[in-house]
């Protein structure tokens, strides 16, 4: 099912320097969902090609009218949005998304809406796995990482709660980018949690994603074409408050540590301090809260309406006191100051980027213990995809930034991509 596409810098070059027709290459892009999407349905809506074609001229910026699929938790106002819900019609909301208009700002054509579960929680989408068949493609944002897994679109935009970004891109075997919180705008997201919704970006490698990122964000984001050589020191930790380390995930471990060593990293083990696992507990109760107040006219008006489990989690966020709710965000203001001065003692964190493999089977998108804390610390995590599981499916692994040092953490990423590749 996955085909390979060139690398999307150097087709924006071509496309740039006239050497490549973008009225070829989104004809080619069509043909490749068309023979593809009805099956892995990655998509949920894109535009007829008519549509697409008469907007090329006007994508101007260093995109240079390459495709991107956005995940349809993003208003955009000519094609419809549902929030993979039946509570809402299949239709163009009033305005774009900022996101979205920030991707047609640097030159981006919007091909389509990916697919999310309802409401970017955790009720599973139709999507299916293009690189671990008859496995979920995680969630929530399962139709991004699936269409650049697929080859589909060489660029698609997710949202990450818990770990929405990273456990899919793990699952699916491509990049995921999970950005500094704030680096990219909201506004115009069906928001779950105010605090911690955050856009994240899929392409099919570190540079690409990196790339990527600095045309949406303005941003020096864009790495050199030879991986920073710099001796990095990279922390792994020794354990974890909230799971054990399953088989795969340290084979996946193992792979990307000896494949540091031999490219000249140190590997620095760490215990976790005792903050992460209060954060972690804090993660918890700040997405509860707020996804009871932002899902109200959802749960009040129509309860039924929605999927058992997304409908039981409000309920029990409709408990969490505002006291607990105020104490956790204190708890995650206090967890950040921390976890900046922390980082002095390494340059990045290596851990899994999920629990294990993509699950068997379709009723379970997998969980977010891997991902919740950095989500709420605010902190850049890349998945870096190249190792693999006990059973031979993707198993990815998460290079984690300091504060606000998204350049460096893709820096590293792309260096593990590299060392992964010539181990």
């Amino acid at each position: 099912m996955k085909q390979r596409a060139p690398s999307a810098i150097a087709t924006a070059a071509q496309l740039a320097a006239g050497t490549l027709d973008a009225t070829t290459l989104l004809k080619e892009t069509f043909a490749r969902i068309d023979a593809v999407d009805g099956t892995l349905r990655a998509f949920t809506a894109r535009l007829d090609l008519p549509t697409a074609l008469a907007q090329l001229p006007a994508l101007k910026g260093p995109l240079q009218g390459l495709p991107v699929a956005v995940k349809d938790i993003f208003d955009t106002c000519d094609l419809p949005t549902r929030y993979g819900s039946v509570l809402y019609p299949a239709e163009p909301t009033r305005f774009d998304a900022a996101i979205v208009s920030t991707i047609r700002r640097a030159g981006g054509l919007v091909i389509g809406k990916s697919s999310t579960t309802e409401f970017a929680f955790l009720n599973p989408t139709a999507t299916l796995n293009p690189n671990a068949p008859g496995r979920t493609p995680g969630g929530s944002s399962a139709g991004s990482a699936a269409a650049v897994a697929a080859g589909l679109v060489p660029f698609a935009i997710g949202t990450q709660t818990g770990g929405s970004v990273i456990r899919p891109a793990s699952y699916c075997g491509v990049t995921g980018f999970k950005p500094s919180f704030g680096l990219l705008p909201t506004p115009g997201l069906k928001c779950f949690s105010w605090s911690l919704d955050t856009v994240g970006l899929f392409a099919a490698s570190v540079p690409e994603s990196a790339w990527f990122a600095q045309a949406l964000s303005g941003q020096a984001l864009a790495l050199d074409e030879t991986p920073s050589a710099k001796p990095w020191v990279v922390g792994v930790p020794d354990a974890y408050p909230w799971a054990e380390l399953s088989p795969s995930a340290r084979q996946a471990m193992e792979a990307g540590s000896q494949a540091l060593k031999a490219a000249g990293a140190e590997i620095k083990p760490i215990t976790l301090p005792g903050w992460i696992k209060e954060a972690f507990d804090a993660q918890d109760i700040i997405q509860g809260y707020e996804a009871w107040r932002s899902l109200s006219r959802e749960v009040d008006e129509h309860p039924q309406a929605l999927s058992d489990i997304l409908r039981n989690y409000l309920l029990a966020g409709s408990k969490i006191t505002p006291a607990a709710y105020e104490a956790a965000q204190r708890t995650a203001a206090q967890s950040r100051k921390a976890c900046a001065e922390w980082f002095g003692q390494f340059d990045v964190l290596m851990t899994p980027s999920a629990p294990d493999e993509a699950p068997a089977g379709y009723s379970s998108t997998g969980t977010a213990i891997f991902n919740r804390v950095w989500t709420l610390l605010g902190v850049p995590c890349v998945n870096v995809a190249g190792a693999t599981g006990v059973n031979g499916f993707p198993m990815g692994l998460q290079v984690i930034g300091a504060p606000h040092a998204d350049r460096s953490c893709l820096q590293a990423a792309a260096f593990l991509e590299q060392a992964l590749k010539t181990a």
